[in-house]
């Protein structure tokens, strides 16, 4: 019988090779997340409609090819409850039900809030602990203090086993975790936000917090929201009668100037690849910038499942990267278009940028990224 590295070495897809989540977290997790915002039917007109039997089948497509990991928030869709490891506190989900007033007490960063919510997921989920719960973004009423002594009472209480911060400002992230150092409480581990190819604001100040306190890294919007495609992809998609997923003033049948360029570049690199996939380079892009980086990918159909799993045996250059970045200039902002950047990540920053780099200096590097050649 083989043992666990033999099994471990011959796993035939790349989702199977699992990753172990943080400096902070132990969990052995599949380098992709599944998000399951997209699975069902109750807001197809924002998401798309994904029937009970398609959220079924690309459920097990997830979990047969190795996935481990699958992403809610207490007020997403209803999926499978068993496969719900991550999940999330803060956002109202009782307003829809109960009305406005009625639902006051049912959402923020409180403890009362966190206490219903947490009480709820349980019973959803059928489960006795969350494995990550994560702090769905912050309220700017409830302290530090209240905030972290709560959550750690949920990890005493072994009903949350790991905690994550989503949508949170740095700094709010920063203080909360140096609190918890310094009061012997349970830190993040994880931090999700918005984080692509077209939305790089993550990269001012949230990767180097990461970096400092030892934050795993989960991406959404990672693909674009789906709309990165090429040309001949998008008229295909129209013709079959499907539109492209929008929001707000989006359209529903075309892409706007900036998503078509950055769908070319990255068709461009995916055929150096020889692959036809953009949403694997865009997503192969992300593994390339920074280690612990751990992208939730949604998708309607098997077929887009396969093609996000791509992105795991792709490696691009860093001239691959850089023509990548040269789509839309990035302002990196005072201080740091003033001070420089950290030049020991130089797969994010330009080394040359920073106000420390010298000729004379060698810099210890940084982690290698899994998905920097």
């Amino acid at each position: 019988m083989a043992d666990a590295r033999t099994l471990s070495v011959s796993a035939t897809s790349p989702l199977a090779r699992y990753r172990i989540m943080s400096a902070n977290c132990g969990l052995r997790a599949s380098p992709l997340q599944l998000g399951i915002m997209s699975l069902g039917e109750k807001w197809q007109g924002m998401l798309g409609s994904v029937s009970k039997e398609q959220a079924f089948e690309l459920l097990d497509a997830f979990v047969e090819a190795g996935g481990n990991v699958v992403d809610t928030a207490n007020l997403a869709r209803t999926a499978r409850s068993g496969l719900i490891i991550a999940t999330k506190y803060t956002g109202n989900y009782k307003e829809s039900a109960l009305g406005k007033k009625e639902a006051i007490l049912y959402g923020g960063n409180s403890r009362r809030s966190l206490h219903v919510s947490v009480r709820d997921s349980l019973a959803k989920l059928q489960t006795e602990w969350i494995d990550i719960l994560y702090v769905h973004w912050w309220d700017y009423t409830t302290s530090i203090k209240e905030m972290m002594d709560s959550l750690h009472v949920l990890v005493e209480q072994g009903k949350v086993l790991y905690l994550g911060a989503s949508d949170v400002p740095a700094w709010v992230v920063s203080a909360a975790n140096q609190y918890a150092i310094d009061h012997g409480k349970t830190p993040f581990c994880i931090y999700q936000g918005r984080w692509s190819v077209m939305f790089r604001d993550m990269e001012r100040d949230i990767l180097p917090m990461c970096r400092q306190f030892g934050l795993a890294l989960a991406p959404w919007g990672a693909i674009g929201s789906g709309r990165l495609m090429t040309k001949r992809q998008l008229e295909e998609r129209l013709a079959s009668g499907e539109t492209i997923r929008a929001r707000g003033q989006q359209a529903k049948d075309k892409q706007s100037d900036l998503e078509i360029k950055y769908s070319e570049v990255l068709a461009a690199v995916a055929a150096e690849h020889g692959i036809e996939s953009v949403t694997a380079i865009a997503l192969a892009w992300l593994l390339a910038r920074a280690p612990n980086v751990f992208p939730v990918v949604g998708g309607r159909k098997v077929s887009h499942l396969q093609d996000n799993i791509q992105a795991l045996k792709i490696k691009l250059t860093k001239e691959q990267i850089a023509r990548i970045d040269a789509v839309q200039a990035f302002e990196i902002g005072f201080p740091h278009n003033m001070i420089g950047t950290d030049p020991s990540l130089d797969v994010i920053y330009d080394p040359k940028q920073s106000m420390i780099a010298s000729d004379d200096i060698d810099h210890l590097p940084g982690p290698k990224p899994f998905g920097l050649a």
